[in-house]
């Protein structure tokens, strides 16, 4: 799955931006990110969102244990890669129906930090058992929220293009070849959101996450950790 978003929604996180000027590299634009991402897989499918926002995904190559779904519902856009273990207790506490999958579930959880303030955004996602990661976006709001599972077991990156737009993907090597060094593994345990306007762990929301610049040999431009953690907060 991919997502890519301009600068008008969401600031590139400057961890990024530092670990780009550090060692330039090669980028392309977000645009042709998302053709490639097209072209390199069977029957994909991309999403137009305004100017600012793309997203695409594939159903080619799926692993059973790990499907990848998409939604859209009152201008939410969510794509979600993975499984929920608690899918049928959370489908009894947001009112859903027995068909409901993950994707809309994560739609319903959204809707209801959006609607129902305060009402932390890591309490959404702590409640989520299992093995995901996804990508919200409210149009009527223009906001973003992506988080992955406490351990990463479904793998996302993050990284900035050409154009300075903010993409998310679950193939590292599609980021490797259109963000140079400006791109990390997404923080395990983490959520980010336009809302709250930073990158936290939802663990422990008041812990700050700070980025170490990664080493010249390495494809990473920086790794994310979570303060008073002995832990990376981030995928090798």
């Amino acid at each position: 799955m991919l997502g890519v978003f301009s600068s008008s929604i969401v600031s590139p996180p400057e961890e990024l931006v530092a670990a780009g000027s550090r060692t330039p590299s090669p980028k392309v634009t977000a645009d042709k990110l998302v053709a490639r991402f097209v072209e390199a897989n069977s029957s994909a499918v991309s999403v137009h969102i305004g100017d600012d926002v793309q997203l695409a995904y594939t159903h080619y190559n799926q692993s059973a244990m790990q499907p990848r779904s998409f939604a859209v519902k009152d201008e939410i856009f969510c794509l979600f890669e993975g499984v929920l273990d608690n899918l049928g207790s959370l489908k009894q506490q947001y009112g859903l129906a027995k068909s409901a999958n993950e994707v809309l579930l994560m739609i319903e959880a959204y809707k209801a930090l959006r609607d129902r303030a305060p009402y932390p955004p890591n309490h959404v996602v702590g409640h989520l058992e299992g093995n995901f990661a996804f990508i919200v976006f409210d149009k009527s709001t223009s906001t973003l929220f992506v988080a992955t599972d406490q351990l990463a077991k479904v793998p996302l990156y993050w990284g900035i293009t050409a154009d300075g737009y903010l993409a998310f993907a679950n193939d590292a090597e599609l980021l490797k070849g259109a963000c140079g060094k400006s791109l990390a593994s997404f923080p395990q345990g983490c959520f980010f959101s336009t809302a709250v306007g930073e990158l936290r762990s939802y663990e422990n929301p008041k812990n700050k996450i700070t980025a170490v610049p990664a080493q010249e040999e390495e494809i990473w431009g920086a790794k994310f950790m979570v303060e008073g953690s002995s832990l990376l907060a981030t995928t090798e």
